[in-house]
């Protein structure tokens, strides 16, 4: 596969061999140094040849005289040693708050899509730490309530992103006996992220290993006021009633019902707010925060964050 990249402007576009269907193309990232200066620019690689050789068979042409060299992070091997944590205490459920991915574009003069698309790979790394650290639920703020805010052309690219990520790595969420769950207000979805995400779900629903829990369209506010409504039309209806009610038979209204309370909640960029996140079930949860954008997150800081859970003694309000 040769791909030709045409300068013009300043701006990089990439010609790919018209045996290809381009609809058939996703986007990744190459780094480009042209008389010294770095540049960062969008390259076209088949889905099918993302894992094969040809990734070899990029080449580089001189313009006006000049070498523009080619440096092409996503073939080189990222494999890492898995840092030594005992397995016996591992957090059943870690929840994670994935920031960053607009600052990590920025930084390198990309539109924040790209943040985003980068930041789909991280998700991978994270799901492969987890399964190997026996971690059994592993929930993903993907999108807020509050992110309908942002511009249109960044929901439409975020609302295309599921379709892309199980696209590319169902098959080894499969091989891996990984069960996709999510959360939220589901129904307010566009119809394809709906059905990608429903394909998943219920391609796997038979896996009893990791559950992956996206958190779309999700707002703890709205989760909590929803359940409260639940709860008063229950208790009109008589199907409840209020001496009864505990925190117990409260949860059980909430998103997460039949699932544990987080006991690790990550987040990364540095930032250190919930962002209306799993407000109750995170009552009794270990915090861990890092500076690291989320494109950057891998297995090995997420052992770190495993690591330090460990250290920590959870006492629930006791001695």
């Amino acid at each position: 596969m040769k791909l030709v990249a045409l300068l013009s402007k300043g701006a990089f576009v990439f010609l790919a061999d018209n045996r290809y269907n381009i609809n058939d193309f996703i986007d990744d990232l190459i780094q480009l140094e042209v008389h010294g200066k770095t540049v960062i620019a969008y390259i076209w690689i088949n889905r099918m040849m993302t894992n094969m050789i040809f990734l070899y068979h990029l080449s580089y042409q001189k313009f006006g005289g000049h070498d523009m060299s080619m440096k092409l992070p996503f073939v080189k091997n990222e494999r890492q040693d898995i840092p030594t944590i005992n397995f016996e205490n591992v957090p059943n459920h870690v929840a994670i708050i994935m920031d960053g991915n607009g600052r990590w574009a920025e930084k390198r003069g990309l539109p924040r899509v790209a943040g985003h698309k980068e930041g789909v790979k991280a998700v991978m790394k994270v799901v492969r730490a987890a399964h190997k650290a026996k971690v059994k639920v592993l929930t993903l703020y993907a999108f807020s309530t509050e992110n309908w805010n942002r511009p249109k052309t960044e929901i439409d690219f975020l609302m295309k992103l599921p379709k892309e990520f199980l696209h590319v790595y169902l098959p080894e969420l499969m091989e891996n006996n990984v069960r996709v769950e999510t959360i939220g207000n589901i129904d307010a979805l566009p119809i394809h992220t709906k059905k990608a995400v429903q394909y998943a779900i219920n391609k796997t629903k038979k896996n009893d290993g990791l559950l992956l829990n996206f958190a779309l369209n999700y707002g703890s506010r709205y989760e909590i006021m929803h359940a409260i409504k639940q709860i008063m039309e229950d208790v009109d209806g008589e199907k409840l009633s209020l001496d009864s009610l505990d925190e117990e038979i409260f949860s059980k209204y909430l998103y997460t019902n039949g699932l544990s309370d987080p006991d690790l909640l990550i987040r990364t960029s540095g930032e250190k707010r919930l962002s209306n996140f799993l407000l109750w079930q995170l009552a009794y949860s270990e915090f861990w925060f890092t500076d690291v954008l989320w494109p950057d997150m891998n297995e090995e800081i997420f052992y770190e964050a495993i690591k330090d859970y460990q250290k920590r003694k959870r006492r629930y309000g006791g001695i």
